[in-house]
């Protein structure tokens, strides 16, 4: 249960005095539904209006506050001229002029002989004062209402900043005052201010310093977000603990055999990681690993000797892909393999249906089947194991916390292996997987090739095209990824289905097409085409990215690349240099870039080191945009930022870590505090997980 001192934060933003159901809408569409949400969402500017010089020393261009005399009306002859209103002081004149403005509303806001106070920008032209639309207006009796620092909020249609202002104050007065939950020593070494004094100061900048990420307010509360993910964290990955594992521990015998099929040894990396897995299963508990593999980093073979370890001690493995194509893909890598060790492999995807279907579920139920290959489908009621020792989920990122336990639940503590073929920043495993332990891949296997990567502009596209011709002369493949599948009407970018019919034209008829809108079925047909041979070039958008194999693909041309992340274009690159031949991608870009465009684009002409990547990328793009967050399951943070305060994310850790070690219930005044903490970041399932909660 929520405590009760959070009552007023949770509230839905429509019951903030002065906002009525409509603005409500809006403001819960910029914000969120809580009043709470209404108070994370902080300035992104401030207008200084405390210059107020008299008008004949008001600066040109200058946002300035003008104490001035009504003196008379200019009313347009005619709709295109602006309506004026001349006023002064005893230093000259200044004309306030409205394009389009209403007489009658102008006559009753500037009352001749009246003394009133207007804030805007003032040019000089010809030797006069001119203020076009003042932002304020206000009696002479009312000039404090002026005079300040005014915050500028991110803004949505039809929601006026004044009346966003006027709501976040109102919120900021009904804020309670929450017990500390901080640790008092490192605190007070920060010079931080309390919790409800830090949220008042970030919604009050005084200058360009108070609005900065590193200003102390925001670190505060930065801090207090990322503590509560990490104490969040800490407490799933207990409860998992504490949930009965099982010591799995195979003879070796099966291992032996694909080692010995496989036509190369293993890296030092690999050999590492499978001594973590190995080790983790001998345990008494679940494993909760994540496996972090650069492109083309072997995490596949490192997957199989796992699942056969559980198959060598008499139990089933289930390995879960995010795509039909890359569940088929893995069967077709793991099928030979798993022949030499003598073992059935199947496939189950929503495509299967029937009496195979029901004939598959029936020996998967038997333990006739040791490994399991498939999508969502593995989570279905009707899907049964005999015995699931291990469930190995493939690009984590696709898939949510909660998926990862629904497939744990159809065996007696199944242990989890995670793998992602994404490399993630280490501050962004921490928030991420937290409550994992992790095995990185940095070694490609012997006999990879580095991938030839060169940046060209757009106009130079028919060269390109030219290039292409003459590799598919001598016999190579090629893609061809485009940012959409249709041409947006807001972005005018070559989309996929255009520059299809462009490349039809221009290489001939061996050109295929595979996106995000078309079924299943036919996505599948078009790859198995490509990866046969009898398409040359395959135009695609992003669903190409994770996993698919082609060998004889050899060139991999992305267009408009200044619009994907480091990340994705890492990946993209990551489908060529798999085979014997030498490889190129070409990045084909818009003119002019802009510097962060151009940073990105130089660190993958200079390196193929997926972690560096990343963490470059984080640096660049900041956490939101890295690996596209909303997508991927990663937290999304409101008010720290990971590549600013990456450094109290370690600290955070440590002291959620400590905090149970010392109180593992959360039953002291600080316990108590961080329980607050918790509900105050909707962590709400992380405090179930304690006993007293």
């Amino acid at each position: 249960m929520r405590p009760a001192i959070l009552y007023p934060l949770f509230a839905p933003v429509g019951s903030i005095r002065g906002l009525g159901p409509k603005l409500a809408k809006l403001v819960e569409k910029l914000a969120g539904p809580h009043v709470l949400d209404l108070l994370w969402h902080l300035p992104s500017s401030i207008v200084d209006r405390r210059l107020a010089p008299k008008v004949a020393e008001a600066p040109d261009g200058a946002v300035c506050t003008l104490t001035v005399r009504v003196d008379r009306h200019m009313a347009p002859a005619t709709n295109r001229q602006p309506y004026r209103v001349c006023a002064s002081d005893e230093t000259g004149t200044v004309e306030l002029t409205y394009f389009r403005g209403q007489p009658g509303w102008l006559s009753a806001l500037f009352p001749i002989g009246a003394w009133v106070v207007v804030s805007g920008r003032v040019e000089w032209f010809n030797g006069r004062a001119q203020m076009a639309h003042p932002d304020q207006v206000a009696p002479l009796e009312e000039a404090e209402t002026i005079q300040g620092v005014e915050t500028v909020y991110p803004l949505v249609a039809g929601l006026a900043s004044k009346v966003l202002r006027k709501a976040v104050q109102t919120a900021l007065a009904a804020v309670p005052e929450l017990p500390e939950w901080q640790d008092e020593h490192w605190f007070q070494r920060q010079g931080w201010p309390r919790w409800k004094p830090a949220l008042v100061a970030v919604h009050a900048p005084q200058d360009e310093a108070d609005l900065s990420l590193e200003a102390p307010a925001r670190r505060r509360l930065a801090y207090d977000e990322l503590l509560a993910n990490q104490l969040a964290l800490a407490l799933v990955r207990r409860q998992q603990r504490r949930l009965a594992g099982r010591a799995v521990r195979g003879d070796g015998s099966l291992r032996a055999r694909v080692l010995e099929a496989l036509p190369y040894a293993l890296t030092g990396a690999q050999g590492q990681a499978l001594d973590e897995i190995y080790a983790d299963m001998a345990a008494e508990r679940r494993m909760l690993r994540l496996l972090q593999g650069d492109v083309g980093s072997g995490k596949t073979v490192v997957a199989l000797l796992a699942m056969l370890n559980a198959v060598e001690a008499g139990h089933q493995a289930a390995l879960m892909a995010p795509t039909e194509i890359l569940a088929r893909q893995h069967l077709e890598t793991l099928t030979p393999l798993c022949a030499a060790a003598g073992i059935e492999v199947a496939v189950l995807t929503s495509r299967d249906k029937g009496k195979a279907r029901a004939q598959l579920l029936e020996r998967l139920a038997a333990g006739r089947i040791g490994i399991l290959i498939g999508t969502h489908a593995l989570f279905q009621d009707e899907v049964g194991f005999a015995d699931l020792g291990l469930a190995v989920i493939d690009e984590q990122h696709r898939f949510g916390v909660h998926q990862r336990l629904q497939l744990s639940n159809k065996g007696r503590g199944v242990d989890v292996l995670v793998m992602t073929a994404t490399p993630i920043p280490r501050t962004l495993t921490l928030t991420a997987y937290g409550d994992m332990d992790v095995s990185r891949l940095t070694e490609k296997p012997p006999g990879r090739k580095p991938v030839d990567t060169r940046t060209i502009p757009i106009d130079r596209l028919e060269e390109v095209v030219a290039g292409i011709r003459r590799k598919i002369a001598e016999g190579a493949r090629a893609y061809w990824v485009c940012p959409l599948v249709e041409e947006s009407e807001q972005i005018d970018l070559a989309a996929a289905t255009e520059r299809h019919a462009y490349l039809l034209g221009a290489l001939g008829s061996r050109v295929g097409l595979v996106h995000g809108k078309m079924k299943p079925s036919e996505k599948d047909a078009v790859m198995a085409a490509f990866a046969a041979g009898s398409i040359d070039v395959l135009v695609a958008t992003t669903v190409i990215e994770v996993g698919v194999n082609v060998p004889e693909a050899t060139v991999m041309v992305v267009e408009h690349a200044e619009r994907f992340g480091l990340a994705q274009l890492h990946q993209l690159r990551g489908r060529v240099g798999r085979g014997a031949g030498a490889s190129t991608c070409l990045l084909l870009f818009d003119q002019p870039l802009g510097p962060t465009a151009r940073a990105r684009l130089a660190i993958l002409r200079e390196t193929e080191d997926g972690f560096r990547i990343a963490e470059e990328d984080l640096r660049l793009r900041g956490a939101g945009e890295v690996l596209g967050t909303r997508q991927s399951g990663l937290p999304e943070f409101r008010l720290a930022d990971l590549a600013v305060h990456g450094d109290l994310l370690a600290v955070a850790r440590d002291d959620a870590s400590l905090q149970l070690e010392r109180d593992p219930e959360l039953e002291t005044p600080r316990g108590q505090a961080l329980r607050t903490l918790l509900y105050l970041f909707e962590r709400d399932q992380a405090v179930r997980y304690l006993r007293s909660g």
